[in-house]
């Protein structure tokens, strides 16, 4: 499904180059639940999001079934993010004057998608992260739990191939934190959804399909 080639990322600091990424291969296959870890700085999230096409690398690039995402144009790029890929991030950027059923819709509403279809398929997903009940509460009336099953349910609307998580749990609690990536493993299993993770926490890691290490920018 996915393969990094050799990736190189570095980023320019006055007259210096620092590297983040050395010469990244991998191959996730579809259906896994993949997990990445390493310190802060091993370069999981730019991974991530070149993988995601967030960002470029300085060389090489990633096939995702068979086709190169850094040949395509920005804009085949971002209609490409839209139906294959959905994100979840540390922090859930859902929009506060929106309810969780408003803003569950919005990637299918950028597609122009029939309103009463797209509202139909949110509420079913929302009903199936456990939501079902708190649809029309806006997100300062959720618990940071809640919020993260609003912003998966999100990421899940337009039925992505692949999930990008980066750090999903970073700012819960621990029992919120067990069950939003519970919640995860579940929806890998019945939707036959790809989740790449990246994590710090190694309770959680261990529940992954595949964990992949990351150490000064490359495999280790």
């Amino acid at each position: 499904m996915i393969k990094a080639i050799n990736l190189h990322k570095s980023f320019s600091m006055g007259s210096y180059e620092i590297p983040v990424l050395r010469g990244i291969n991998l191959e996730i296959q579809r259906g896994e639940l993949v997990a990445i870890v390493g310190a802060s700085g091993a370069g999981k999230s730019t991974l991530l999001h070149i993988i995601g096409t967030l960002d470029k690398p300085s060389s090489g690039t990633v096939m995702f079934d068979g086709q190169d995402l850094f040949r395509m144009t920005d804009s085949q790029q971002a209609e490409f993010r839209n139906q294959r890929i959905g994100f979840v991030f540390q922090f859930h950027h859902l929009l506060a004057e929106f309810t969780a059923l408003e803003n569950a819709c919005m990637p299918a509403l950028v597609q122009r998608r029939e309103p009463a279809s797209v509202k139909a398929d949110a509420t079913t997903l929302l009903t199936e992260v456990g939501l079902g009940h708190r649809l029309h509460h806006k997100p300062g009336e959720l618990s940071g739990g809640e919020q993260q099953r609003v912003a998966m349910a999100r990421a899940l609307m337009q039925n992505p191939d692949l999930v990008l998580a980066d750090e999903p749990t970073g700012n819960l609690d621990t029992h919120s934190g067990e069950g939003l990536f519970g919640l995860m493993r579940t929806l890998n299993k019945t939707r036959g959804t790809t989740f790449v993770i990246v994590t710090h926490n190694d309770k959680l890691s261990a529940q992954s399909d595949r964990i992949i290490r990351m150490q000064d920018g490359q495999i280790a």
